[in-house]
């Protein structure tokens, strides 16, 4: 029996990630939401000073990620290596990390586990080791790996290579896999990325956050410290949802353990965005260092109450509105899984101590948004 368990433990150490990254969920910003292919490096650096400038920074927003159209439309003839788009980046992608770098953030980049990227770019498909030691050579922070024009081959396939050789560089890269969720990768990516895309691309609209949402039931027992389920960027402040439907949608991100990266112009940000964006006690859900994935533990209807186990017997919860009217949620500690009979009860987006109560907890919560709180044992 010995022998067995030393056996497990030592194929696990070779084919896991175990990169030291992600230990809790990224945050930062991705310029594909907003900017999709007309992304190029001023716009990139602007954003960089943005973060700083409006605090985001400081709250934990610091990879810089540039997504897809960063790249020449072929390889270097001579080395094999990518290059960026010399109209767009023509300063070059190592001048760009170090430009991040030199705001105290971290530089992402973009690439696919495809013959080409989603935008026709060349890819990383069979040049996993030079693409990823080239990163490294830039200084890259951060590599989200897409699957578009594959091989047809299993992803479960195609994107440890490129683990492997991420690893290899000795550099420490956070590898967020973008596989779409077509094999359920929370069965089986933890030892392969940081994080795993659940579900094809977010759209900014409330019916594309909600079915991305319902999909996320379930996929909590996979996560973990150092491995994320993903179920895309932010899309808050782009403008196609309500300030009410944004709440939801970054509260609920939040509690799911999601990588923040917002998707907006940080260079026009307003200060109602900032404020949901900026909000310390919704992102300190996300933060926790419990590091456990929030779910759904009640649903009547329309009206649904979401809960995140966090430090020290506190719960956080998430009383959720998805019908066309104002509504009372109500949940019983017993179904928030609080294990005190009284609680301190504290409103997070309004900052407001809402007093102790016993047993059960009702919130009365505008359509189409939430009411975020932590329990506190009392």
């Amino acid at each position: 029996m010995k022998i067995i368990i030393v056996m497990v433990v030592l194929v696990w150490g070779v084919f896991s990630l175990d990169n030291g990254e992600g230990l809790r969920p990224p945050m930062g910003w991705n310029s594909w939401n907003h900017f999709w292919c007309g992304i190029n490096e001023q716009i990139v650096r602007e954003t960089a000073d943005a973060l700083v400038s409006s605090g985001l920074a400081k709250k934990g927003y610091v990879y810089v990620n540039v997504d897809d159209c960063w790249e020449a439309q072929e390889r270097d003839p001579k080395t094999k290596r990518l290059m960026a788009d010399p109209k767009t980046f023509p300063s070059g992608m190592k001048a760009l990390g170090d430009y991040i770098h030199g705001k105290g953030l971290k530089f992402g980049i973009y690439s696919d586990a495809g013959f080409y990227t989603c935008q026709h770019r060349p890819a990383s498909l069979h040049n996993e080791d030079i693409d990823a030691q080239t990163f490294a050579d830039w200084g890259v922070d951060y590599l989200k790996y897409d699957n578009c024009y594959n091989d047809g081959t299993s992803p479960k396939t195609r994107y440890p290579p490129m683990r492997d050789a991420l690893n290899k560089t000795g550099r420490h890269i956070y590898y967020s896999m973008c596989e779409w969720g077509v094999e359920n990768p929370a069965d089986w990516a933890g030892p392969v990325a940081n994080s795993w895309r659940t579900t094809g691309d977010i759209e900014d609209k409330w019916s594309s956050f909600l079915s991305i949402l319902d999909k996320q039931i379930g996929l909590e027992k996979a996560a973990g410290k150092g491995a994320w389920n993903d179920p895309d960027m932010l899309e808050v402040g782009n403008g196609g949802m309500t300030h009410d439907e944004y709440k939801a949608h970054f509260a609920l991100w939040c509690l799911l353990k999601s990588p923040l990266l917002t998707g907006n112009d940080i260079r026009k940000i307003s200060p109602e965005v900032l404020e949901i964006l900026g909000n310390e006690e919704v992102i300190a859900l996300n933060q926790d260092d419990m590091g456990v994935q929030g779910k759904r533990v009640v649903k009547k209807g329309d009206l649904e109450v979401w809960q995140v186990p966090l430090v020290n017997n506190q719960v956080g919860a998430i009383f959720f509105n998805r019908g066309g009217s104002t509504a009372t949620i109500s949940a019983t500690f017993k179904e928030l899984q609080f294990s005190a009979t009284h609680a301190k009860i504290r409103e997070l987006y309004d900052h407001k101590d809402l007093g102790v109560f016993s047993d059960q907890f009702s919130a009365s919560v505008r359509t189409h948004s939430v009411v975020v709180v932590k329990l506190t044992p009392a």
